[in-house]
């Protein structure tokens, strides 16, 4: 319930900062939605990174589709994976 609130709440931060771009805000808040744009795409990068780099063999290998989930939505969709992957006993 919650990871899909927060599924929706990352797409809608990734609607408003993509569409700030295309219209730009004014000129004090569009500076700091551009910093904000740079600052999700490098953390929801290295969060991937990261993930991919700590894979052991024994967990299935992401797909694409997986790793581009995780980039879009970050911790919900990676709490998603992990819930999936890891079943408490």
């Amino acid at each position: 319930m919650l990871i899909n609130f927060g599924r929706i709440l990352m797409a809608f931060i990734w609607v408003v900062l993509l569409l700030n771009l295309i219209h730009p805000a004014t000129k004090p808040l569009k500076y700091f939605i551009d910093v904000a744009l740079l600052f999700m795409v490098v953390m929801h990068g290295l969060q991937l990174v990261l993930l991919k780099a700590t894979q052991t063999p024994s967990v299935p290998k992401m797909t694409k589709k997986e790793e581009f989930r995780i980039f879009i939505f970050g911790v919900f969709e990676l709490l998603a994976w992990q819930r999936k992957n890891f079943p408490k006993k």
